[in-house]
């Protein structure tokens, strides 16, 4: 007789096309592990890909979704490293194990869970066990599961690229997972953290250890910078915007300073005046995520730090819909679905 169980598909693109499927328990092949899925953690990429499938090469049914956390139940003969009842998170660039990225300059790489490879959006998961790592002992489930891309971004851009060190000055535009894992990390490496978001959300980005915010509704948040840093400006900016805001982070930056280019939800042509890039020895870091051993790395950082996502909502399995409205009112901090919740 059938085990069954429980996932989200897709036959076609378009958020009208998900649905709640009922199909058979997979069983893990050799160099697999079978995960018992305990939270899921939305990404605004998931969102992205489900409305628009993002040109990339989507085998129906699909099931969306690229971070999650759960347990191990069974191993596959050939597996080592792991065993029943580890509790793991997925890797969101499977192919990607360290150093440099695969891919050429032709065709850089994209082959990431929920997109290239199939989603986690189901109950149970059968997958080789490359595609995962040990979770965080200091974290649950829900917590665990926004590391794998949000997390992981922000470490590897501030961390392993940037190079934030203590008495550096970083800005933080908004207050998404993205950005609060940023503020939460530059904190733990000793940096001033300025965040420019709305007056709603200020209060509580000082909360979390801000050391300062300004008004990124108002023309002059720009001045407000300047004002704030004696017009040294700051040495890392996480542009998650992209569009003309490089300009902008171009800008702000200190001379010598970092801007890690994340998101581009303003678009994806970025531009930027070339003379204070120029005469400011800028860098600019294309983030895309980061490695296997990277997200290892930052699983003992978070572990050591007692480092804590931040969580603006939790929603059931059946869930889905609801939680992918909120994702478009811009949370404060991350939206995740409990999976396993009966």
């Amino acid at each position: 007789m059938m085990q069954a169980t429980r996932r989200w598909e897709m036959d076609a693109i378009g958020r009208e096309r998900l649905t709640l499927a009922t199909c058979e328990k997979p069983r893990p092949a050799a160099d697999e592990v079978l995960v018992r899925v305990g939270a899921v953690s939305l990404n605004h990429r998931d969102k992205m890909v489900i409305e628009s499938g993002r040109g990339l090469p989507l085998a129906y049914p699909f099931t969306p979704g690229s971070d999650m956390a759960g347990t191990i139940v069974e191993l596959g003969e050939q597996v080592k490293g792991f065993a029943e009842g580890d509790r793991v998170i997925s890797v969101f660039t499977p192919d990607w194990i360290d150093g440099r990225r695969p891919g050429n300059a032709r065709t850089p790489a994209y082959r990431t869970l929920g997109g290239f490879y199939p989603g986690v959006l189901s109950e149970y998961l059968a997958m080789p066990a490359a595609w995962l790592v040990h979770a965080p002992r200091a974290l649950d489930d829900a917590q665990a599961s926004t590391l794998p891309c949000a997390g992981l971004t922000a470490w590897f851009a501030l961390v392993e690229r940037a190079g934030v060190k203590a008495g550096d000055r970083v800005l933080i535009p908004g207050t998404g997972g993205v950005a609060l894992f940023s503020l939460l990390i530059a904190k733990m490496s000793g940096a001033e953290v300025i965040v420019a978001t709305q007056p709603e959300k200020g209060e509580r980005a000082l909360a979390l250890g801000a050391d300062h915010w300004v008004d990124r509704s108002r023309d002059d948040w720009v001045e407000a910078v300047y004002a704030l840093t004696d017009d040294e400006g700051v040495d890392h900016v996480l542009d998650v915007v992209g569009g003309d805001n490089l300009g902008v982070s171009v800008q702000l930056a200190a001379v010598g300073g970092h801007v890690c280019q994340i998101g581009a939800l303003a678009g994806f042509d970025i531009a930027s005046p070339a003379m204070p890039l120029m005469l400011k020895d800028v860098t600019i870091h294309g983030i895309g995520t980061g490695s296997r051993r990277a997200l290892e790395r930052f699983v003992r950082a978070v572990d050591q730090a007692r480092l804590e996502p931040v969580i603006e909502a939790r929603y059931t399995f059946a869930e889905l819909p609801q939680a992918l409205d909120h994702l478009e009112r811009r949370p404060f901090g991350k939206i995740v679905i409990d999976v396993n919740d009966e």
